[in-house]
């Protein structure tokens, strides 16, 4: 590969080819006799053609110095609009043209360091919801058009002065100045949340997504941009928490409750490593008769500071945090071999969470526990949610039909809390119902429930799908059950949830010992 010319070489030549230029031109004037009138005025002869040599070479040197200043201004404005280029894709989001983090950072610092005395700026920190939805469903490009919108939408609705950025994904956020006003902000952010949730036109459909804002003040302990974006991603967490679609305030008591939520996170994680979250078992009776006919397992976390723990304390964290699948399925491992010695007859029932669901390879993990344990298909019951059932049908639909394929039976769990309908019901082919335990509970008390409780064992048995009432806790509740047709029932009428030590001696001994045991111990 040919070595290429330096800048000093390249001049060179020019100016050598510009002086060639030159001498051609004045070898063809004397040969012409154009400088005959010189020779007129020249006392010397001879010397008209030196200074007509000088004249045309002088004049090749001052075009070569002309190109070259020429050439140097244009490579002077070119680099400049490269580093105006380059400053501005550094400093703005590629996509929706939007200020980028690094721009907003220093702004907010600029804002907040720099403000008039007793002034209050603001950030804004807003999360997209239901955003991923629409990139699973619709693709990238439909996606894309929901950020591009958004970021139009943004910019429109937010006062002059302010700096709207796209932090990344579907992050974004807000700088408002100072002259705004703090009881102006409140409304500015639900005026933000009304314009980003309507509809955005995609192809032939509507795509909605709605926004989660928290927000930062200026001042004390929040002073600068990353002290800001962390407030105020603590505040939109809150909001995350408390239902999505609203604004909250940063307050310091959020701070502490992060802290809380990461060590529990980071304990919970050590405690799955370490096997301490036990699978225990409640037992499921058939009606009428009262027979044991299987157990549901339910996590139990032993911590070595807050003692054993209920689902309800960690089962959540363990979803959000993508801990859940590793989990469940040690869960299910120990279950199966404390089931293994217990009589063939009994099933073993488990709740697979939501997210587990859009694992391809769920069915093949389960099948390769239970091929482990030894442990056979006909007797795993595994438990889906209704809320599973919104987040991708198809997906959910082939796990469900490769699991039954294997063998194992699916109960829809909490039925007529959720999402689900006739239409679910009909299209994947559940084997059982088992009915919420807030309708179970007030039966006895409530005449609306009871209908409503009768009604769901009627739609069970038209569809041919058997039903368990949980938490049955009363000798009322059961009798009317059993009157109405129920197939099953489970809650602490028939014992609590046990550890395998127990569960042991409530196969072994019957459940009238056992709760007569639990009742003392209570």
């Amino acid at each position: 590969m040919a070595k290429r010319a330096s800048w000093g070489e390249t001049e060179f030549y020019e100016l050598l080819c510009l002086m060639m230029i030159g001498v051609c031109g004045w070898v063809v004037g004397i040969q012409l006799g154009a400088f005959r009138l010189l020779d007129e005025v020249m006392i010397d002869k001879g010397l008209s053609d030196i200074v007509m040599l000088g004249f045309f070479v002088g004049i090749a040197a001052f075009v070569a110095s002309v190109h070259k200043s020429l050439r140097l201004r244009k490579a002077i404005v070119e680099r400049d609009l490269a580093e105006a280029k380059a400053s501005s894709v550094a400093r703005h989001d590629s996509l929706t043209g939007l200020a980028n983090r690094r721009r907003f950072v220093e702004g907010v610092d600029t804002a907040f360091r720099h403000g008039p005395e007793g002034a209050t700026a603001a950030v804004l920190l807003i999360d997209l919801d239901r955003f991923k939805p629409i990139n699973d469903l619709y693709g990238h490009a439909a996606g894309n058009v929901v950020l591009c919108t958004v970021a139009e939408r943004l910019e429109q609705v937010l006062p002059p002065g302010s700096i709207a950025a796209r932090l990344g994904g579907d992050e974004f956020a807000a700088l408002l100045p100072s002259s705004i006003g703090s009881e102006a902000i409140a409304r500015l952010a639900q005026a933000v949340i009304t314009t980003l949730s309507a509809p955005i036109s995609w192809q032939s459909s509507e795509l909605k997504v709605g926004a989660t804002i928290g927000i930062a003040l200026a001042g004390g302990a929040v002073g600068d941009a990353e002290s800001a974006l962390h407030a105020a991603d603590l505040a939109m967490y809150q909001g995350k928490k408390d239902g999505r679609g609203t604004y909250r305030f940063f307050e310091s008591a959020m701070d502490e409750e992060l802290r809380a939520r990461a060590l529990l996170e980071r304990d919970l994680r050590e405690a799955i490593n370490e096997g301490r979250i036990e699978p225990f078992y409640q037992p499921v009776v058939a009606l009428p008769g009262r027979e044991l006919t299987g157990f549901e397992v339910l996590a139990r976390w032993r911590h070595p500071e807050r003692g054993v723990l209920p689902p309800s304390e960690f089962i959540s964290v363990a979803e959000e945090t993508g801990m859940i699948g590793d989990l469940c399925y040690d869960l299910l491992r120990r279950a199966c071999r404390d089931a293994a010695n217990w009589p063939s007859h009994l099933q073993l029932a488990i709740n697979i969470a939501p997210q587990q669901f859009q694992d391809r390879w769920l069915a093949e993990q389960i099948l390769a526990i239970l091929n482990e344990t030894g442990f056979p298909a006909n007797r795993l019951e595994v438990e889906i949610t209704e809320s599973a059932l919104i987040q991708d049908l198809e997906a959910t639909r082939a796990t469900l039909t490769s699991l039954q394929n294997l063998g194992v039976r699916v109960a829809l769990d909490d039925f007529g809390t959720g999402y689900s309908s006739l239409y679910h019901l009909r299209e994947l082919k559940f084997d059982k119902l088992k009915i919420d335990r807030s309708y179970v509970n007030t039966i006895t008390m409530s005449e609306e429930r009871a209908k409503l409780v009768d009604a769901i064992i009627k739609l069970g048995s038209s569809l041919g799908l058997v039903t368990t009432a949980e938490g049955i806790e009363c000798s009322g509740s059961l009798d009317w059950l059993e009157g109405q047709g129920c197939d099953f029932g489970q809650g602490y009428l028939f014992g609590k949830p046990m550890s395998k030590a127990e569960t042991d001696r409530y196969v072994e001994n019957g459940p009238a010992e056992t709760a007569a045991r639990q009742q003392i111990a209570a």
